[in-house]
């Protein structure tokens, strides 16, 4: 039976951007330019001041800008201030060189105006670009533990790589862990975004950008991110032994698409697994170097894509299920070579005997939605499954027998018909309690980093806000999690209710 609960919005989940973001210099860059074109609106007595001091502002951190590296937002700041850095250092020069009793020339006001509103505009542009696209900025998680995170490989020697024609050729996975860490000393350097690396930052922005259409440059603040994490930071202290939650990206996405979200559940105690799926992400960078880029495209025909989705969707269902099955393995202490995948490692791993893997969930956005609940069906191992905004891609049965919890963006007259009937379908059949959550203002992107480093059009990220929509999304997977995996006592529906439209789905009875 379905029960319909209860629908408001929260009053504090919108939230808007205090400040410009901009770094110092670059903030500074934009206040010399700025004071260039208007010096020449002033006073006489206080022009020639104004006018080198803001020369000399703009000039020394142009040049800073230069040595750091200019974003691309910040071109126009600097063409605006070259172009009236000449025009106002001129009147006041001038007086030096000219012969007494000469008239000092000054352009006309009508002649001025029209280059002081050019320039203003190219040095607006600035901080508009820079508002747009900003250098991502990761929200302090709000738990107990400090976050570290790393990276591994896992090759499964059992099953081939379906994507290539290489007989030898076997199923590779890269995983990102986050978990819950030791507070590092003061000052240390916090983990890169989107990669282990600069350059693999870099490599996979402009992947992700290349598969949605985009220039790469229009994103190039994103590899220059740190996230709250540190990379292969000490383990939390004691012999706590955490939950475990599993995360598939979107098509085409990469296993740092969530990252905020994942430092949040890690520091309230959760370990959280995040996959590159090889062929299917955007670029996976692997331990030798090498780099895979996406083999699977839509054909635009719904019928051949569905079934394209359905075979990619159990790939990664699989995926999945192996990576349980090797951190079960880390936790005994014994681990597949990350490399290989056979053997065991030397040393004992710092997480070993700290995994809770009979505390499991399997979690995912969009087609990584569609695979946590393809997991869930195949592995009774997971004992939750929550999916970000996914349509249900592949078989409805055998029914799920974990509770379930599915977040989904706002329903419009553009959204699939098809999107709610099925996934409403999947969510009724299910013999444990299940949750669908409709959060008003969320759009597709709402549930991943995509608000804290793209445009705020709410079409394309929801109208939440750049760290709201991360809020929303880990407060309601947490108290998920800790009902399903915890047992923590309360009234989830109501806790879940708060943030938008939620329908339960109960089983009529014992299946």
């Amino acid at each position: 039976m379905c029960h319909r609960v209860r629908r408001f919005e929260d009053g504090g989940v919108t939230e808007t951007t205090a400040g410009l973001p901009m770094s110092l210099p670059e903030f500074l860059a934009v206040l010399g330019a700025v004071a260039l074109v208007v010096a020449r609106w002033l006073p006489p007595a206080a022009r020639p001041s104004v006018t080198i001091a803001a020369a000399a502002v703009f000039t020394l951190f142009a040049i800073v800008l230069g040595a750091v590296g200019i974003r691309w937002q910040f071109l126009p700041v600097l063409a605006g201030g070259a172009v009236a850095l000449p025009l106002a250092l001129s009147p006041v020069l001038r007086p030096l060189r000219r012969r007494p009793g000469r008239p000092a020339w000054r352009a006309r006001w009508w002649l001025a105006l029209p280059g002081t509103a050019v320039c203003l505009g190219l040095i607006a542009t600035g901080p508009v670009a820079a508002w747009a696209f900003p250098v991502p900025v990761f929200p302090a998680p709000s738990g107990s533990f400090a976050v570290g995170t790393r990276v591994v490989q896992w090759t499964d020697p059992r099953r081939p790589e379906t994507f290539t024609a290489d007989l030898d050729d076997r199923r590779t996975v890269v995983v990102q862990l986050w978990y819950p860490a030791q507070q590092s000393p003061a000052g240390v350097q916090r983990a890169q975004y989107l990669g282990r690396t600069e350059q693999e930052a870099r490599t996979v922005s402009d992947a992700l950008a290349g598969a949605v259409g985009l220039p790469g440059f229009l994103v190039d603040g994103v590899p220059r991110a740190r996230t709250r994490a540190v990379f292969d930071a000490p383990v939390a202290g004691g012999d706590e032994r955490f939950p475990l939650v599993l995360f598939s990206p979107g098509a085409g996405g990469v296993r740092t698409q969530n990252t905020a979200w994942a430092e949040e559940l890690a520091s309230h105690g959760y370990v959280v697994a995040a996959l590159d799926h090889p062929y299917d992400s955007a670029a996976v960078v692997l331990a030798d170097g090498r780099t895979i880029r996406a083999a699977t495209a839509s054909t635009g025909d719904r019928e051949e894509d569905e079934e394209l989705a359905v075979g990619w969707t159990a790939v990664r269902a699989s995926d999945l299920g192996f990576v349980l099955t090797q951190l079960e393995s880390l936790d005994r202490g014994t681990p597949a070579d990350p490399l290989t995948g056979l053997g065991p490692l030397a040393g004992r791993d710092p997480l070993a005997g700290r995994l809770d893997t009979g505390r499991a969930a399997v979690a995912g956005h969009s087609m990584g939605g569609a695979a946590a609940l393809q997991a869930a069906r195949q592995d009774p191992r997971f004992a939750a499954v929550i999916d970000l905004d996914g349509y249900p891609h592949g078989p409805l049965s055998p029914p799920l027998h974990q509770p379930a919890l599915a977040l989904t963006q706002a329903i419009t007259p553009s959204t699939d018909p098809r999107y709610l009937p099925r996934l409403t379908e999947a969510l009724a059949s299910n013999t444990a309690t299940s949750y669908r959550l409709t959060v008003p203002g969320a759009a597709h992107l709402t549930f991943m980093d995509g608000p804290l480093y793209l445009p705020p059009v709410p079409s394309i990220v929801g109208s939440l806000g750049r760290t709201g929509s991360t809020r929303v999304v880990a407060a309601t997977t947490l108290a998920f999690l800790d009902t399903t995996l915890r047992h923590t006592p309360g009234d989830l529906a109501g806790a879940l209710s708060a943030y938008g439209s939620l329908s339960v789905h109960r089983p009529d009875a014992p299946r």
